[in-house]
């Protein structure tokens, strides 16, 4: 039996549509789930933000003292989630914690405090059962606008992560909306494979409150452990804990 099923929130979704899945896999329902992303770029979603001056006349900078906005980008991802390990890998992915808030703070704007993202984050590390320490690195969101970067900075310090390293994707591709979960966690698949974390393109000097460890080059180091979080307009959040099984 198939089952379809369309996961339309905001930024969050792709992050949505994996949690979304991994509860269907743990209901034993279904054996396998095709988790597919994409978006693509329209005069109504780029007025919109326009509208919203979080437009940068530049290639962005997340997390940088002189970041002017987002950059907005295209793209389409698939994941295959599966109770049933594949004959012939040597290796193992598994999403082992998965949480979800809203903080009601304003339609496009968010929480200025990051306690409602630490809530998610909180949950998914609980199911996963990790500690701060156990984090080898963090996929931010890192929008590179003004209030995005510095909300997701007092989350992360929230939940004592400031010295855990952590980047963001969107100078390489951009935002690419409602498919960014599913793309970043693609690209946090490879980095635990390759035990890489990537730099983040376009940062230079800190432009956030918090003490947190925004990786400016490449890091090479044994990993296992990813904490992938997402936010979006009307003040959603999400959060999943990747594990590397060896």
């Amino acid at each position: 039996m198939h089952h379809y099923v369309v996961v339309s929130h905001a930024c969050i979704s792709g992050v949505l549509a994996l949690i979304v899945a991994k509860r269907y896999l743990e209901s034993g329902k279904y054996d396998h789930a095709v988790i597919v992303g994409a978006d693509i770029l329209s005069q109504f979603v780029v007025s919109g933000f326009q509208s919203l001056q979080a437009l940068s006349p530049e290639p962005c900078r997340p997390f940088d003292a002189e970041r002017k906005g987002i950059n907005l980008g295209e793209a389409a991802a698939a994941v295959v989630l599966s109770n049933k390990r594949g004959a012939g890998l040597n290796h193992s992915i598994s999403i082992t914690g998965g949480g979800l808030s809203n903080d009601a703070n304003h339609i496009s704007g968010p929480s200025r405090t990051g306690d409602e993202l630490g809530f998610a984050i909180r949950q998914a590390m609980e199911e996963a059962g990790k500690k701060p320490e156990e984090i080898d690195f963090i996929s931010a969101h890192g929008t590179a606008t003004l209030y995005n970067d510095e909300m997701e900075a007092r989350a992360f310090h929230g939940v004592g992560m400031d010295d855990v390293p952590l980047n963001s994707l969107k100078g390489y591709f951009g935002h690419t909306l409602g498919a960014a979960g599913v793309v970043e966690t693609v690209m946090c698949i490879h980095s635990l494979l390759n035990n890489e974390v990537l730099a983040t393109k376009g940062f230079e000097r800190s432009g956030v409150s918090q003490a947190v460890r925004v990786s400016n080059e490449l890091i090479s180091t044994p990993m296992t452990t990813c904490l992938k979080t997402a936010s979006g307009f009307g003040g959603c959040n999400g959060a999943i804990i990747l594990q590397k099984e060896n």
